[in-house]
């Protein structure tokens, strides 16, 4: 029996409809306001067109700029007014790209699909939802990046370099429930070179004593023999409270006890400071989660707990042991059982996984935690229009091994420093590290043009490390028995027990046996 040929021609029109809707909706999803203008919306289509089009051109020019001015890109992108026009863009283009997959599905005529209307309906609504979510968790990014551009990097600091140098003081901030005030526990100096980004960190122990103020200050007429009391409380962590007590003595100064750390550092190293950056520790724990973890190579327990405080526990022994932000935090400030010495190794330790570490996929992808830990635990002076810069050095020096220098026994003694020695350290370190780019330049000029009979590198080969041995960082460390590259499943990070090692640190204050302590891998 012939089929009836008007049920062919309804099949036919209903499948020439769903054709027709899944066409628009992936028109709509390759390029926004397409499906309103083959349907006839010609106006809606042409703005909707034409505003894609206007973000591809800048799309473009942007990629240009960031491979021909990728320090203008950086500037712009992180300047706060940039964040704040992009949080409400990206929520207004996601909006009405989310409407378009709507009107494409009306403009469909989903009435005339059949059975298949409502599935299409569904996934016009997906589409528009995604569409939806995705600009609104766009658009909370870039609010969160404004605020931390906005909050973090106020600028203040000196951005000309010193000698071909950028020198960051770093101080880790401890202000606890049983602490008074804030006591800048971790004073370090990254002293960079503004050209390779090698870098060499100067570390101070808190407890250092008879530290100088700039020669013609009214503190250093009152300390003629650097800062010091009979009673010896006079230490170097105690400087920034000075500082608070005698703002007149910084005018101009947002933080007047920044100012006076940073005036005794710089007079004491002999070296002139263009930022610093005060890391609270309250917010520590939260930034290291916020970064998924560190590992590290860890050669002895570490007490969790400690002073007025019970032992809660040890965090055992280990190669690259994974440590969360409370136990990252505990590693760094734990003071049971071990000297300062210690501990200033073990926090560059947990400074150095944090820059080796942070990769920059973690990062983007948990930016906003990153945000809102990094806001509440970072100030410092660096201008959002230095970012660039110091990303640029940051990343060359990740390339170059770590140069440390502990000012700790028996290098020096902190009741009785010997500040010209410290002086000669910083300087004889830094001319080494100076030499050392030098001899990379030279080999890298020499590999890039070569005698007879030799071929030149091809660009971007990696070229071979200079012959000269630099000042290492803490090397790692022998790991316990039977520990392994990877955390062993029934071996706990932390235990009720301390458990042995194959190393076994001093405490005395020595320096020698420094690298028994952790390391990064």
């Amino acid at each position: 029996m012939p089929q009836d040929p008007s049920i062919d021609a309804a099949q036919r029109s209903r499948q020439l409809a769903w054709r027709r809707g899944v066409g628009l909706l992936v028109m709509t999803a390759l390029a926004p306001g397409s499906a309103q203008l083959v349907a006839g919306g010609r106006g809606l289509g042409r703005f909707a067109l034409r505003v894609w089009l206007g973000l591809w051109v800048l799309a473009v020019c942007g990629a240009v700029a960031l491979v021909f001015r990728r320090d203008i890109v950086v500037t712009v992108y992180t300047h706060p007014v940039t964040q704040w026009i992009a949080s409400v863009l990206v929520l207004v283009l996601g909006v009405g790209w989310a409407l378009l997959f709507l009107d494409a599905w009306r403009i469909s005529r989903p009435g005339s699909m059949g059975p298949r209307k409502l599935p299409m309906a569904i996934v016009a609504i997906v589409l528009a939802a995604a569409v939806g979510a995705g600009s609104v968790h766009a658009s909370a990014l870039s609010r969160s990046q404004a605020q931390l551009f906005g909050q973090v990097f106020a600028g203040g600091g000196d951005t000309v370099a010193k000698n071909g140098r950028i020198n960051v003081l770093l101080i880790g901030a401890d202000a606890g429930e049983d602490r008074r005030g804030l006591r800048a526990d971790t004073i370090m100096v990254a002293s960079i070179s503004a050209t390779t980004g090698r870098t060499v960190l100067f570390s101070l122990p808190r407890n250092l004593q008879h530290a100088r103020f700039p020669a013609g200050t009214k503190l250093a007429q009152q300390y003629p023999n650097g800062y010091a009391c009979p009673d010896q409380s006079c230490l170097l962590n105690a400087v920034y409270a000075l500082g608070q007590q005698h703002p007149d003595q910084f005018p101009g100064a947002a933080d007047p006890g920044i100012a006076a750390t940073r005036a005794v550092v710089a007079e004491t190293l002999g070296l002139g400071i263009n930022y610093y950056a005060l890391v609270d520790m309250r917010g520590f724990e939260n930034l290291i989660d916020a970064l998924g973890g560190i590992r590290l190579d860890i050669a002895k327990a570490v007490p969790i707990g400690g002073g007025a405080a019970k032992v809660e526990g040890y965090i055992q022994p280990g190669s690259n042991v994974h440590l969360d932000g409370f136990q990252a935090l505990w590693f760094a400030r734990s003071r049971e059982g071990s000297s300062d010495y210690e501990r200033m190794t073990r926090q560059k330790c947990v400074i150095n996984a944090l820059v080796k570490q942070a990769n920059p996929v973690t990062v983007a992808t948990r930016f906003t935690a990153l945000a809102e830990a990094g806001g509440a635990m970072v100030t410092t002076d660096i201008p959002g229009s230095e970012v660039s810069e110091l990303l640029e050095l940051a990343v060359a020096g990740r390339s170059w091994p770590l140069a440390s220098t502990a000012f700790s026994p028996p290098l020096i003694e902190p009741s009785r420093p010997d500040i010209d020695l410290i002086r000669r350290t910083v300087a004889g370190d830094i001319a080494h590290s100076q030499s050392l780019d030098a001899e990379a330049a030279r080999q890298a000029s020499a590999t890039a043009t070569p005698g007879a009979g030799e071929t030149a590198a091809p660009a971007g080969t990696p070229q071979p490390a200079p012959s000269t041995a630099a000042p290492s960082a803490p090397a790692t460390p022998t790991p316990s028995a039977g520990s392994s590259g990877t955390p062993s499943p029934d071996k706990p990070v932390m235990g009720k027990k301390a458990e042995k090692s194959r190393n076994e640190f001093s405490t005395q204050r020595q320096t020698d046996d420094l690298t028994q302590v952790c390391g990064v891998s």
